[in-house]
């Protein structure tokens, strides 16, 4: 664990995060008011069916959300903490303690300091990520240039040894080759040596394991462990294997259509999840005491359309627990229900619950 900077405060803060898509069809909220914080040498896991907003989140730190999607409203606070060991950000951090990322151009010089050099982001298809006409080694020398002062021998001696840390062998070989001549795990290992390349404080890891096989995917999440063991780093790691989230996270943030439903230590999210989204999507994953052929339940319905999201909570429409004229009528607010966990959900709002209900009835009756 990093000892330079206290675990008590954060190396970013999401607040009220709200990045939205505009198309002639209308607007995609694909990230609707996430809040959350990433701690030192601690990793979080952001877990939830495809189509919640747990990608577009990560991009959103980083400010590389593509067209027509942009940031509406929020904050995503880089603590001054995080500037030490980096020259640029050191003297932005004097003048502002705490660095907005949102007010920041996306092509400016301070986030273009902050891509690799503080926040690193493995891409979930690293064959999508490598240039098909430059070789692994030429990539990653270029990456370390951009953001260290060093020279080109220097800077592929330092890609060597980081190929040979991601357990690459032969790495003065692969640093020759393309990515199309790596396997998939191999390719997945290069693209962890170059965004390790600048020794990042927080790395995004968007669903590093999809599409490896087991034993690859054992291997990648070890690698990943021994890393942050090694440099006290922060990881974001995003994926809906909660297998993964089990063995790897230490916080759990679990999102649904854009928005935050629950979030809590990794232990208290496992062994006492609140809200039924939670509660289902573990009761869908095999375990060692599940009755052999029998078949495993399942959450009911599908994500609504982008472009029709349901009133009220957003869950609300395949929830076992809904309560009609609560659950449809307004969502509800991310409350502590314990002392480090925090879930959005009416069935730990009863006064809440019981105002919306009076509140429907008396419309009722004046109708």
């Amino acid at each position: 664990m990093n000892t330079a900077v206290s675990v008590d405060v954060p190396l970013v803060s999401v607040r009220g995060l709200k990045t939205y898509f505009f198309s002639d069809e209308g607007t995609v909220k694909a990230v609707d008011g996430a809040s959350f914080d990433v701690y030192p040498g601690r990793t979080l896991g952001i877990v939830g069916e495809s189509g919640c907003g747990k990608s577009v989140t990560a991009r959103s730190i980083l400010r590389i959300v593509e067209e027509p999607g942009r940031i509406v409203d929020g904050q995503i606070i880089l603590h001054r903490e995080a500037a030490r060991g980096d020259r640029d950000l050191e003297q932005v951090a004097r003048q502002q303690p705490e660095l907005d990322l949102v007010k920041l151009r996306p092509n400016g010089r301070e986030i273009r300091s902050i891509r690799t050099g503080l926040i690193a982001y493995v891409f979930q298809e690293p064959m999508t990520s490598f240039s098909p006409v430059h070789t692994i080694g030429n990539q990653i020398v270029e990456a370390i240039q951009v953001h260290r002062r060093v020279g080109k021998r220097e800077a592929r001696e330092r890609g060597i040894d980081l190929l040979r840390r991601v357990g690459i062998p032969r790495a003065h070989e692969r640093m020759d080759e393309y990515a199309f001549q790596l396997s998939g795990g191999l390719r997945q290992r290069a693209m962890i040596a170059m965004a390790l390349s600048c020794d990042p404080k927080l790395l995004i890891a968007d669903e590093p394991t999809t599409a490896l096989d087991v034993t690859t995917q054992a291997q990648i999440l070890d690698l990943l462990w021994d890393l942050q063991e090694q440099n006290g780093m922060a990881i974001i790691l995003i994926t809906h294997n909660l297998g993964v989230v089990a063995e790897m996270a230490d916080d759990v943030v679990v999102m649904y259509l854009g928005r935050v439903v629950e979030q809590g230590p990794v232990d208290d999210i496992f062994y006492a999840p609140k809200h039924p989204y939670t509660q289902l999507l573990l009761q869908s994953i095999p375990s060692v005491h599940s009755t052999p052929r029998e078949e495993l339940p399942t959450i009911s319905g599908s994500i609504p359309h982008p472009y029709s999201r349901p009133h009220g909570c957003p869950f609300h429409p395949r929830c076992p627990s809904f309560m009609r004229g609560v659950c449809d009528v307004r969502e509800p607010e991310l409350l502590s229900v314990t002392e480090h966990q925090r879930v959005s959900c009416f069935l730990y709002q009863p006064a809440s619950a019981n105002g919306a209900a009076e509140a429907v009835s008396t419309d009722s009756h004046a109708g």
